[in-house]
């Protein structure tokens, strides 16, 4: 009776003002049902959402946003509880594998207070209208029977393949796992074709022929590229260049960002692979991911064991007092093995915030040997003296890496605030004997000259970083963020030679130990927008840095302090009609010199390859300016034009000097320098091309003209400009459903040396052409080709066979001259590698752990709040 007293009253107008105090009177619907499938059977764990109409004060509409969401039991009985009971709902029920449905809920309570109102001759039944209003207000829906999906997840059936390449105007994205020649290799093996980016024999990577800072999951690393298994990869991302979000160092290279695999399915999958090589290498391992609840699980354990060999030539001219040529012939064989080890966790702590950690484990251990025959003619071609010089040793590393980060999405849909720490650490200890035998006439022995050089070392890269996103409007973003940088290194290196006695003396001349610090500080922020098709993006950033060092053998000390510098980035961007666009952009940036090119020690360990820092080098600075170009065609083709232009001052490159001993003799030593500066300019064209079904081909190529300006060099030979071209060419075949090839081919012209950023003092021995200013490369090329089998169900399994540098054309051929000299430098390494790789995958998708993906496919962002 008390209820329908409410009801009654609430149909007069003194009864709605007594509702407008309790709104919550109002709330008092229910409804329940139960979700099957076309047989009858319950569905567990199916979504159901109820959406309701609300006004919006501040656009003035009304707009349908979520009331109530709940998942079905394990029955697939569901209910609602408390609900509005005027005006209509809207129920939405989805779940994976069914098509999702819409119901229209309205409890038409009106209709039944009419009759309870009604006059007292119409026969009517108190009681029974009483009883339809408590039906009104409590519904019972029945069974909802759900239809099935066409697309089934029983088998885990691969309708579309993400590209091997795709193409974006501010970046490319190489997909590593459909690249069949680098399986069982590492990241070097992979870079070989990823567009714009050149890698030479010695594993020296060059993007638009310099060195780029090389990034794993967005954040600098102590790894080396040879330390990275191909097949942890997932993609490889080219940013030719940086916007003012990214780190300013790096001078006049762009960024390669390596993506680990790291898979969030529901459910488990994982990898095993193994293979072998030609010369005796193997790899094994597996990797393995697992998602359940509020957990993601990725690991990964990898081995790579190789037997590189190489060979090569050095001919030099000296020009001096008396004029000399030297001959070297060199053999180098490496043995050894890495274990790469990956594992991280994520926790969604709610949809708006997850928590991750993960880390990386690395362990290596090589034993390089070499042989070197020199032989020095005077003027005339008679043998002055003839050398023999053999290398043995032994190097282990160990790399740690340990990343946090914190991920929070606000309710406004795309603010977001992220909070990253990235620590990683290495160590690294080795031992290396020089015997130099001395010769007459290349058959009588006359002496020999025995030296030991016992290093060791450690580095820390530590980074702490915090990230804001703020759309403030539907077509404008602000971004911000902090940045820190910290990194320590500290590096032994003691030289000893064997006296006659048979006991190691030490040479402290020829010892080396050393510690530094480098620190970077930097702030940058972004506002990103757009004016209906035209778009832009301006930055700016600053940095500030300093640096300590400490020569622990003499006591010496180093410090500088850079201040604050600004580095602004703009981006404009226009979108044209059939999917064309153009953007213009431009970027500031710095390449501050590092402590193995300013320490001032001489290492004299190798006379016919003496190097030596130079303390007084300044960062470079380069503006960077590029015109993009991009259209899409159908069916899956794209082209990218580039035109680009970067000119640096105080470019830090390597210089080759000279320097007479005190007997006269004249030595070349591998310094460092400041060149005055340097332009870059080129174009690129990028297509990626579904020429049939069957065959998709992917073409790169790169036409640059560049210059180093030394005219502040005394004495130093100026270098004309070169015009130079770089091209790939990556075709992938597709000869019948199981059955796959890969054919891919990189061609070199003549060139200028590149730009080296780096320079550790432990280079490998012999005479190389490595002045960037002084030098060019010869012309090179190279034919790589793959093929790959799958079989099992669903293709579970796979066996990829393939050939490297099939025609034995990828060497390294340079020249270097100067006033003081001129050489030729030869270099082939493991050309026609054959590799046999296995890989088998495996998985299960449980459809009961998509719970939290059922919710967010319902399109609203109210929906992704209410499934925790």
């Amino acid at each position: 009776m008390l209820l329908v007293a409410q009801l009654t009253f609430a149909q007069f107008p003194g009864g709605m003002a007594g509702a407008m105090k309790a709104p919550g009177a109002m709330n008092i619907g229910h409804i329940y049902g139960k979700i099957v499938d076309s047989t009858g059977k319950a569905i567990p764990e199916a979504s159901a959402v109820l959406m309701h109409k609300k006004y919006d004060s501040v656009s003035k509409k009304t707009k349908e946003v979520m009331l109530k969401a709940v998942s079905s039991s394990a029955i697939g009985e569901f209910s609602f509880e408390e609900l509005p009971i005027m005006g209509s709902l809207k129920l939405k029920i989805s779940a994976v594998g069914y098509k999702p449905i819409e119901k229209t809920i309205s409890f038409q309570v009106m209709g039944a207070m009419g009759k309870t109102s009604a006059p007292a001759g119409n026969n009517s039944n108190p009681m029974a209208a009483m009883s339809g209003m408590i039906n009104a207000i409590d519904k019972d829906l029945g069974n909802i029977k759900l239809s099935e999906d066409a697309v089934q997840l029983q088998n885990v059936t691969v309708v579309s393949t993400a590209p091997l390449l795709k193409m974006d105007i501010d970046k490319k994205t190489y997909n590593v796992t459909k690249d069949l020649v680098s399986a069982g290799g590492t990241a070097l093996d992979a870079m070989r074709n990823v567009p714009s980016v050149q890698v030479d024999i010695d594993g020296n990577v060059k993007l638009r022929n310099a060195s780029p800072q090389l990034y794993v999951d967005g954040r600098p690393t102590t790894l080396s590229l040879d330390q990275i298994p191909a097949d942890a990869i997932q993609s490889v991302e080219v940013i030719t260049n940086p916007s003012a979000k990214y780190d300013a160092s790096g001078g006049n290279a762009g960024i390669l960002n390596i993506v680990l695999k790291k898979n969030k399915k529901s459910g488990y999958n994982g990898n095993l692979m193994a293979g072998v090589n030609s010369r005796g290498g193997f790899n094994m391992g597996g990797n393995f991911n697992a998602r359940q609840g509020k957990f993601n699980l990725s690991s990964a354990v990898m081995v790579n064991a190789m037997h590189n060999k190489a060979q090569g030539t050095t001919s030099r001219t000296t020009f001096g007092k008396d004029t000399t040529h030297v001959y070297q012939n060199n053999t180098d064989n490496t043995n050894g093995a890495f274990v790469f080890g990956k594992l991280g966790l994520d926790y969604y702590i709610t949809n708006r915030t997850t928590i991750s950690l993960s880390g990386i484990k690395v362990h290596g251990s090589f034993k390089p040997n070499s042989m070197i025959r020199s032989d020095s003619l005077d003027k005339f071609g008679n043998t002055l003296n003839y050398n023999e010089r053999a290398t043995t040793g032994e190097r282990n590393f160990n790399a740690t890496g340990v990343q946090f980060g914190v991920v929070h999405n606000f309710a406004k849909e795309g603010e977001q605030l992220t909070f990253d720490g990235n620590i990683f650490s290495g160590k690294n200890n080795s031992l290396s004997q020089f015997t130099t035998n001395y010769y007459s006439n290349k058959d009588m022995l006359m002496g020999n000259r025995v030296q030991k050089q016992v290093a060791d070392g450690t580095n820390q890269f530590t980074t702490l970083q915090t990230d804001y996103v703020n759309p403030i409007t539907k077509k404008t973003k602000l971004e911000a963020g902090l940045r820190m940088q910290l990194r320590k290194l500290t590096n032994n290196n003691e030289t000893y030679l064997l006296s006659p006695s048979g006991d190691w003396m030490k040479n402290s001349a020829s010892t080396n130990n050393y510690s530094n610090t480098d620190n970077v500080y930097a702030a940058y922020t972004t506002i990103t927008s757009s004016i209906k098709d035209f778009g832009y993006q301006i930055g700016l950033r600053a940095e500030a840095s300093n640096y300590n060092g400490l020569m622990s053998n003499t006591g010496q000390k180093f410090s500088n302090s850079y201040p604050i510098s600004l580095f602004p980035s703009i981006f404009l961007s226009q979108k044209l009609k059939k999917s064309q666009e153009l953007q213009v952009n431009f970027s500031r940036r710095i390449n501050r010199p590092n402590f193995f090119q300013i320490i001032p020690f001489t290492d004299s360990t190798d006379l016919s390859n003496i190097t030596r820092g130079n303390p007084n080098l300044v960062p470079e600075f380069t503006n960077s300016f590029e015109f993009s170009y991009s259209k899409n065609f159908k069916p899956g083709n794209s082209l990218l034009i580039s035109l680009y232009y970067k000119h640096t001052n105080n470019l830090i490159t390597r210089y080759l000097d000279s320097s007479y001993g005190p007997t006269g003799k004249l030595y070349l030593i591998n310094s460092y320098i400041n060149a005055a500066s340097s332009y870059n300019y080129g174009a690129e064209i990028t297509s990626v091309n579904k020429v049939t079904k069957w065959w998709d081909l992917t073409a790169n190529v790169n036409i640059y003209k560049s210059q180093i300006n030394v005219s502040n060099v005394p004495g130093a030979t100026q270098q004309d400009a070169m015009l130079s071209w770089f091209g790939k060419l990556n075709n992938t075949l597709k000869l019948n459903p199981k059955l796959s090839m890969q054919i891919s081919g990189v061609y070199q012209s003549k060139t200028n040396l590149p730009i080296s950023q780096g320079g550790g003092m432990m280079g490998p021995p012999g005479m190389q052409a490595q002045s960037s200013s002084q030098g060019y490369v010869k012309p090179n090329w190279g034919v790589d080709i793959a093929i790959k089998k799958t079989f099992m169900k669903n293709d579970a399994a796979s066996v990829s066979l393939s050939v490297s540098d099939i025609f034995r054309t990828r060497s390294s051929m340079q020249v270097s001259t100067s006033p003081f000299f001129y050489q030729e430098y030869f270099r082939l390494n493991n050309p026609q590698l054959v590799s046999l790789n296995f890989a088998y995958r495996f998985g299960k998708l449980d459809v009961s752990l998509l719970k939290r993906q059922n919710f967010k496919s319902s399109g609203t962002q109210d929906a992704m709040q209410i499934s925790q």
